[in-house]
């Protein structure tokens, strides 16, 4: 290939990284989310360790 061509080649568009990095969001979002539907309900039931 000449230096022309290799200077048109382009990566793709998701990379693995990224994929990494949106499910560690949504990992963190869904502790989340039990971390504090765990609060209320010990509220609620007002049990606590």
């Amino acid at each position: 290939m000449t230096d022309k061509e290799l200077l048109s080649i382009t990566a793709g568009e998701i990379s693995g990284t990224l994929l990494n990095a949106i499910s560690r969001i949504f990992i963190t979002v869904l502790e989340i989310g039990r971390t504090i539907g765990s609060a209320i309900n010990r509220a609620k039931n007002k049990k606590y360790c």
